[in-house]
């Protein structure tokens, strides 16, 4: 979980509340963060059965204007991305993708109608060309980066009533919903949203009220902090993607598996970077596929594994992997020859030269429990 960066590192608002708790810090996007406080399994099993707090204070947020208003600048938005932005209702969110001219994918993001504008958040380790790529191409729009916010993620099955004890009107919000909330006196804009696959918001906080939300949360008694250890095997379990693993511009949407995320009229109407090669691999299929794997023992497969066939020869390579606490065995995730991306295939990870066996599976590995209202 970490990066080999020389620079000096950059830290978040909530830097010196992590190393209170006793946080293990590592590099990470350029950033020190926390990748786990009681240990990756405590955590990971907090998060699935109470709930946890993540710092994610590390990803990029931005706020998009239009001199004429949301819709103007959603019509702008979509010149990027294959998602239907301006069919989002205010106060509701789509996740969706940068792609470019050739149909790879830039980055993966959050878009939300946050009413007089639209609110975005990318990842960490892509912000800054994000943030560049969205200024030069956003015609007639204003973007203004928020780095004196912070975002806070609280996931788990008790997230909901943790957060509407202090804001009761959190608990009716649904899944890809956002709202202004204020959380016992700190004003926030909170997101039904999350990277685990459990119920849980984003909340995004001046940096100055970041430690005084985080303590709040944390001194609820079915909250503890978590950190990107856990987060891994979280959304690892979930099926979701990690930017620079399981997606980047070497894969195309439909490879990876997120057709949904091109809408009927984007379909119909293209008008994004990379369309053309997009819907014709829509149309035709795509020559390899994204697709879960269950491996047969217990050691678990890591990254840049190769796949092989029943007979030996390499079809894909594994772009994730690592043990599942919750389905309490190996699985992974990673591309394959289209012929082989069927469910119930068997195939064989090579691990430091010995074949594991393993198999084909649907995601997520473990089931989503978001809250759909």
């Amino acid at each position: 979980m970490g990066d080999t960066t020389s620079e000096p590192l950059l830290t978040t608002p909530l830097d010196a509340l992590h190393r209170e708790l006793g946080a293990r810090m590592v590099p990470f996007a350029g950033y020190a963060m926390p990748v786990q406080y009681q240990g990756i399994l405590h955590e990971h099993a907090q998060t699935r059965e109470r709930a946890a707090l993540f710092d994610v204070s590390h990803m990029g947020q931005a706020e998009i204007r239009h001199p004429e208003g949301v819709a103007a600048a959603a019509a702008a938005f979509e010149a990027l991305v294959p998602g239907d932005v301006r069919g989002l209702a205010e106060g509701r969110i789509r996740y969706t993708l940068f792609t470019d001219a050739h149909g790879g994918i830039l980055d993966d993001l959050m878009v939300t109608n946050a009413g007089d504008r639209l609110y975005v958040v990318v990842n960490a380790a892509c912000k800054h060309q994000d943030f560049a790529h969205m200024g030069r191409h956003l015609a007639g729009c204003e973007v203004k980066t928020l780095p004196d916010r912070a975002l806070l993620a609280l996931q788990g099955p008790e997230a909901a009533k943790v957060l509407a004890r202090f804001a009761p009107e959190a608990a009716a919000m649904p899944f890809m919903s956002a709202r202004a909330l204020d959380v016992g006196g700190i004003a926030v804009w909170a997101s039904r949203s999350g990277y685990t696959g459990e119920d849980g918001y984003e909340i995004s906080v001046a940096a100055d009220d970041a430690e005084a939300l985080a303590r709040r949360l944390l001194a609820e008694p079915e909250v503890e902090a978590a950190g990107l250890g856990a987060r891994d095997s979280l959304r690892l379990e979930a099926g979701l993607c990690l930017y620079g693993a399981d997606i980047d511009a070497t894969t195309s949407p439909i490879e990876a598996g997120l057709a949904w995320v091109i809408g009927k009229r984007r379909r119909e109407e293209g008008g994004f970077p990379g369309a053309e090669a997009i819907l014709k691999q829509l149309a035709e299929g795509p020559s390899r596929r994204r697709v879960g794997l269950r491996i047969e023992g217990r050691q678990p497969v890591r990254a840049h594994a190769e796949i092989r066939d029943a007979g030996g020869a390499r079809i894909g390579e594994v772009t994730s992997g690592g043990f599942g606490p919750t389905v309490a065995a190996p699985v992974a995730m990673g591309y394959v020859d289209a012929a082989h991306a069927a469910p119930g295939t068997a195939v064989a990870c090579d691990v430091r030269g010995k074949a594991l066996a393993a198999q084909v599976v649907p995601m997520p590995f473990a089931p989503h429990r978001y809250f759909k209202g």
